[in-house]
């Protein structure tokens, strides 16, 4: 009898600890990554010269390019410059603008891309997509994953918090996007992969269900592992539906209606769940969300991040658009504006706001 199975792409390293940076260069060597020491390091102006001035003895070997921003003409920038040298791979230190930039320049060169995260703000940081703005707004580019990942959660804890709420928003926003997967499954007949929707899940889950807090080490740590699981989990199934359902496509929406206000990605992402999940009819599951999201502080109203709630409503009836062709609660109940307005007020009213 044959064996069947299937090769998941996904990084060769996954390394997060308190103290992972203190041997970067024995890692990447040890791993055969980079013996040699010759590599391109992408940073940011801010954290990531300061950690240049402390990695730089250890890396004597390396290169390093400082990025600007998250825009397309950057990343082009970058690959441009560093196609000039001769490396063994991309090393993108920093935010998720800086590994997105760094991501899209290694796929560009043809080299593997090694993420080196400074914060927890969004899913991105192991996904096989680079999100970078161009002349029309925002895109959405395919990249390889990165073929390492290393977190150091002693500069996780040194970022502003903000960035670890946002983190938490956008892996909890996992669940409303698998059951609105699993609902086009059974309304469309989309094909569902089970081992890709398994991993954004419980990802999700086991933020959601963690008492620790944005202090604790152990909490930081599920948080991180979530983060790289959801991104594993957009390889699998090749594309973004794993972590992106309706609460991505109102994000997008508030991105786009209000470029000027809008709040953190995983902020968005997290209230947009809730309410998601809420139009679901999943009183359980939308409580607890709720309740997760005010204990890690982050806002389950619109107003608590300065939308009017008509605003909002404007956004909710946007969102398909943003996503033409995905399926979720959204397009599954097609609400009148007068309907999401009573909807929303059905959710303010049912979490006490």
């Amino acid at each position: 009898m044959p064996v069947l199975t299937r090769l998941i792409p996904s990084p060769v390293v996954v390394d997060i600890n308190a103290g992972a940076l203190d041997d970067l260069a024995g890692l990447l060597a040890d791993q055969r990554i980079s013996a040699s020491g010759k590599l391109a390091i992408a940073i940011s102006g801010g954290s990531g010269a300061r950690l240049r001035e402390r990695l730089s003895p250890q890396l004597p070997g390396a290169e390093w390019y400082e990025v600007g921003g998250g825009t397309l003409d950057e990343a082009i920038k970058l690959a441009d410059a560093m196609k000039k040298g001769h490396y063994d791979a991309v090393v993108g230190l920093g935010g998720g603008k800086i590994i997105d930039c760094a991501k899209f320049a290694a796929a560009r060169i043809g080299l593997p891309l090694v993420a080196v995260a400074t914060n927890l703000s969004h899913d991105g940081l192991c996904s096989p997509v680079a999100t970078l703005d161009n002349d029309a707004g925002r895109g959405s580019y395919g990249v390889p994953n990165p073929i390492a990942v290393v977190i150091d959660l002693d500069i996780i804890r040194e970022a502003p918090v903000r960035f670890v709420r946002s983190g938490i928003g956008d892996a909890i926003s996992n669940i409303s996007a698998v059951a609105d997967w699993e609902l086009s499954h059974r309304e469309t007949g989309e094909a569902i992969d089970g081992l890709a929707a398994a991993m954004a899940r419980q990802a999700g889950e086991a933020v959601l269900r963690h008492p620790g807090g944005v202090g604790d080490d152990a909490f930081l740590q599920v948080l991180a592992e979530g983060l790289v699981l959801t991104g594993i989990s957009m390889s699998v199934a090749g594309d973004s539906r794993p972590a992106s359902g309706a609460c991505h496509e109102i994000n997008h929406a508030l991105d786009i209606l209000y470029p000027k206000r809008a709040a953190s990605h995983g902020e968005q992402c997290g209230l947009a769940a809730a309410f998601a999940t809420h139009l679901r009819g999943d009183k359980e599951t939308r409580d607890l969300m709720v309740e997760v999201l005010r204990r890690h502080g982050l806002p389950v109203t619109p107003g608590e991040i300065g939308f009017a709630d008509e605003e909002f409503v404007e956004a909710v009836e946007y969102a398909p658009k943003t996503r033409p062709g995905r399926y979720t609660i959204l397009e599954h109940l097609d609400l009148s504006t007068d309907q999401i307005r009573d909807a929303y007020a059905d959710y303010a009213q049912a979490i006490g706001s």
